[in-house]
C-alpha cells in the first residue's frame, strides 16, 4: 500500500468507464482537451453493458420510421418524452453506429444482405471502444473508483478517489468533470450492476445538482431463480404457469410484470419459453448466449420445460431517472459538472417507463459523446490557469463520510447496506407504492441517512463501501420523496392509493438535497436550453 498520493491534472476527467464514458472521453479528446477516465472496474468489462448483448435504438432517418418509433412508447411513457431531444439521440445514434462500423465493428448481416445495426455484442463492443479511448490519448485509470468531487467558488474542479488494488489515493484537478457513473441497482446481483451503485448521484448531490425522474426507479427484470441474467426479451416468446401447472393469464402481456409481481408475492411462478419456433431458438442462442449458460449448466431446456423465475431489481439501470441535465451539451446547473448515460436522466427519450437496452444505448451513445465535447469546450475556455485552482473535496461540507469510521460502535457498511435492500427490493413497499408504505420506508431511510453522517465502519469491506452504502440511501430516499409526490400511476410509477392517471401532474418532478430532500415539479419547457425554466 502506497502512502503517497497520485496528484493528476487534466482539462475534462470522466467518471465511468462505459459506454456513456468511453464516448465522453473520445468526443472530449477530439476537441483537444486533456483527458483522464477513472473507472471503478476495468474500462471495457465492468457495467451493465459489457457482460451481454444490447439493442440499439438505432432508426434509419426516415420520417416515418422514426415518428413510429418515437410514438411507439409515448403511452407507457406517460407522454412525459420530448420529441426534440428523441430525435437528436436517433440523429446521433444513427452516426454514432456507423462511427463504430468504421473502427471495425463487426455488424452481422440481415436475411436482405445490409448490415444490422440493431444490437451489439456487449464484450466486442467495449473492446473495442477502450481500444479507441486509448487512440484518443486518454489516460485509463482502472480500479480506481472517485469518492468524491472537487471544487471552489467557481464550480466543479476535478475529484479525489483511491486506486483498490493498491491503495494509493488519487487527485486529479481538472476544469471539467463528466459523471458517467451509471444508474443504481443497489447490489441486486443482476449482470454487471455490481458497480453501479449511485456513486455518481452522490458526488452530484454533493455539488448541488439536481435530479429527474427519480419516482421512475420500479424496474424490476424476469430472471431464472438460478441467474443473474437480466435481458428479459426472450420472455416475449414464453407462457407463464403456475405451480400446478395452470397459465398465469396476463403474465405474457405488456404491462405483464406487473401481474407476475403480484403472484409472486402469494406463489411461486414458472416461465417455459414455448412459443419460440426452431428459427427463433438458434437466433436467440446467438444473439444472448449467455442467457443460455446457466440452463445448459443445469441441464434445462428453456423452450421444453418449466424453470422458477422471480424478479430481480435493477433500479435506476434500467428506470429512467438520474441526474437532471440543463442544455444540449448535457450540462447540470452546476458550472463544470456533466452527466451522461444511465446517470443522467433518460426521462426526455423514455418518459416515465424504461426503453430497455435499446435506448439506453442510444442515450449513452449520444450523452456520452455531448457532455465530452460540452466538457471539452467549457474546460478550454477557462484560459491557462485552468487547472491551478484551490479546489477542496466537497465531503467537508456535506459531512457525508468518505472513508471509515475507526470506533467500533458505528454502523456496519454491510448492515447498512442491507437494511436499504429491505427497502428498495420489496415489491409490495417499491413496485405496488403507496403514501404509508412510502412515508415508512422513509422514516427508516432517513434514519439510516442519519447514523451515515455519524461515521460508519466497513468490517470486510474495502474503503468504497462506504461511499456505496451512503450513495444508495441518498437513492433510495431521493427515489421514494419523487414518488411520494407523484400522486398518480404514471409509466413505471404506481401508485395502489391514486390507480390512475391525472393529467394535472403532466410534468416532471425535480429532486435534489441531501439532509432535507426536496421534490418540486417542473413546468418549463423540456427542450433547448431549460436552465433558465428550472424553479429556484
Amino acid at each position: 500500500m502506497s502512502n503517497e498520493e497520485l496528484k493528476l491534472k487534466a482539462d475534462v476527467l470522466i467518471i465511468g468507464g462505459g459506454p456513456a464514458g468511453a464516448w465522453a472521453s473520445i468526443a472530449a479528446a477530439e476537441q483537444g482537451a486533456s483527458v483522464i477516465l477513472v473507472d471503478k472496474g476495468y474500462c471495457g468489462t465492468s457495467g451493465a453493458t459489457a457482460p451481454a448483448g444490447t439493442g440499439i435504438w438505432y432508426i434509419k432517418p426516415n420520417e416515418q420510421e422514426r415518428e413510429e418509433a418515437m410514438m411507439s412508447r409515448a403511452e407507457l411513457g406517460g407522454h412525459l418524452a420530448d420529441r426534440k431531444w428523441m430525435l437528436r439521440v436517433l440523429d446521433r445514434t444513427y452516426h454514432n453506429v456507423h462511427q463504430i462500423r468504421d473502427w471495425g465493428y463487426p455488424f452481422p448481416i440481415d436475411q436482405g444482405g445490409e448490415l444490422n445495426y440493431s444490437s451489439v455484442q456487449g464484450p466486442e463492443y467495449m473492446r473495442l471502444m477502450r481500444k479507441r479511448v486509448q487512440k484518443a490519448g486518454v489516460r485509463i485509470l482502472d480500479h480506481s473508483p472517485a469518492l468524491e468531487l472537487l471544487a471552489d467558488g467557481h464550480g466543479v474542479a476535478g475529484a479525489t478517489g483511491i486506486q483498490e488494488q493498491t491503495g494509493q489515493t488519487w487527485r486529479i484537478d481538472a476544469a471539467a468533470v463528466v459523471i458517467a457513473t451509471g444508474g443504481c441497482a443497489f447490489l441486486s446481483k443482476a449482470l454487471g450492476t455490481n458497480v453501479l451503485t449511485g456513486d455518481g448521484y452522490l458526488m452530484a448531490g454533493e455539488a448541488g445538482a439536481e435530479f429527474s425522474g427519480m419516482e421512475f426507479s420500479t424496474a424490476y427484470a424476469i430472471v431464472p431463480h438460478f441467474s443473474s441474467v437480466t435481458k428479459t426479451v426472450f420472455y416475449n416468446w414464453a407462457t407463464f404457469y403456475y405451480e400446478d401447472g395452470r397459465v398465469v393469464e396476463g403474465a405474457g402481456s405488456r404491462r405483464g410484470r406487473s401481474v407476475i409481481a403480484k403472484t409472486l408475492l402469494k406463489e411461486p411462478v414458472y416461465a417455459r419459453l414455448d412459443k419460440a419456433d426452431e428459427a427463433l431458438k438458434l437466433a436467440m442462442r446467438k444473439a444472448q448466449p449467455n442467457f443460455f449458460l446457466s440452463f445448459d449448466r443445469l441441464k434445462i431446456d428453456p423452450f421444453t420445460e418449466k424453470f422458477p423465475i422471480t424478479l430481480r431489481y435493477e433500479g435506476t439501470v434500467r428506470g429512467t431517472g438520474g441526474i437532471n441535465i440543463v442544455d444540449e451539451t448535457c450540462a447540470t446547473k452546476v458550472p463544470g459538472l456533466y452527466a451522461a448515460g444511465d446517470a443522467a436522466t433518460r426521462e426526455l427519450i423514455c418518459g416515465g417507463f424504461t426503453g430497455g437496452g435499446s435506448h439506453n444505448a442510444a442515450w449513452a451513445m449520444s450523452s456520452g459523446y455531448w457532455s465530452g465535447e460540452g466538457a471539452a469546450r467549457f474546460a478550454l475556455k477557462q484560459g491557462a490557469h485552468r487547472l491551478d485552482r484551490d479546489a477542496r473535496g466537497l465531503s467537508e461540507q456535506t459531512g457525508v463520510p468518505t472513508h471509515p469510521n475507526s470506533n467500533k460502535s458505528a454502523m456496519n457498511t454491510e448492515e447498512l447496506i442491507r437494511l436499504v435492500q429491505d427497502e428498495v427490493f420489496p415489491y409490495d413497499r417499491n413496485w405496488f407504492r403507496s403514501e404509508q408504505g412510502l412515508t415508512d420506508s422513509l422514516g427508516r431511510l432517513n434514519r439510516l441517512w442519519h447514523e451515515i453522517k455519524q461515521g460508519v465502519s466497513t468490517g470486510e469491506g474495502s474503503t468504497i463501501s462506504v461511499r456505496e452504502a451512503a450513495a444508495m440511501t441518498a437513492t433510495a430516499r431521493w427515489m421514494y420523496e419523487s414518488g411520494l409526490e407523484r400522486r398518480e400511476t404514471r409509466g413505471m410509477h404506481v401508485r395502489t392509493d391514486f390507480p390512475g392517471k391525472d393529467a394535472a401532474q403532466h410534468y416532471r418532478l425535480i429532486s435534489g438535497g441531501l439532509d432535507k430532500v426536496w421534490v418540486k415539479p417542473h413546468t418549463g419547457p423540456y427542450s433547448g436550453n431549460i436552465r433558465e425554466a428550472i424553479r429556484p
